[in-house]
């Protein structure tokens, strides 16, 4: 082969080595632009939450539903603890969290606490499953950890907004207690009989008490 020829040829050869190259990046960048735009929902999503949270708080201290609000409050904080997890999934795609912010809609409070569950049940059987399915296929385990663990928080939160509206009338007048898990944002009531976290198993003595 003559020198002509033989540039020719690894010419040839590196172009269909970058085309093959582009094309396996490409569907990367697909992968992961499907991912995060789903990471940037969830933060604004739980970013939303934790200020919706804080309003019904509130709204629930103006009311006189003193054992209501001190959830609401945890909540606010365990919807805070996630934001900041999607956001630290965010920046390691190399991107920055970018906030949509909503307005809270606050009604009373048993209206509150209905679009409480109605929310928190969409989120886990819904929205998390489906972001948790996509981050699998784009092979981003982190995020589908994010994702999943979201899910089972979210879905005790509504389990236990569920439980306070069938006895609200019995939370006037005096505060209740709730406790935190600091690692996932799982809430219960502060005399519930556990030994650990449920989702992340994180020691009960390391729960935050708030009211």
């Amino acid at each position: 082969m003559n020198t002509t020829r033989m540039c020719m040829a690894v010419a040839a050869t590196m172009l269909i080595a970058g085309m093959t190259g582009c094309s396996s990046d490409k569907a990367k960048t697909d992968n992961a632009s499907a991912t995060l735009e789903n990471l940037q929902k969830a933060f604004s999503g739980e970013s939303n939450a934790k200020a919706r949270y804080e309003a019904f708080a509130k709204k629930a201290d103006e009311e006189g539903y003193l054992g209501v609000s001190g959830l609401f409050r945890a909540a606010a904080k365990a919807e805070a603890n996630h934001a900041a997890k999607f956001e630290k999934q965010i920046v390691k795609l190399g991107a920055v969290a970018k906030l949509v912010a909503v307005a809270p809609e606050v009604k009373t409070t048993k209206e509150n606490i209905q679009a409480a569950i109605n929310g928190e049940t969409d989120e886990s059987t819904n929205i998390y499953a489906a972001f948790a399915e996509q981050a699998t296929a784009d092979k981003n385990n982190d995020a589908a950890h994010a994702f999943s663990g979201t899910a089972k928080v979210e879905a005790a939160h509504a389990s236990l907004y569920s439980e306070i509206l069938a006895k609200m009338e019995d939370l006037k007048k005096a505060k209740k207690d709730y406790a935190l898990c600091p690692v996932c944002g799982f809430v219960a009531t502060a005399d519930a009989d556990i030994k650990k976290c449920p989702v992340c198993f994180e020691p009960r003595e390391k729960f935050e008490i708030v009211n």
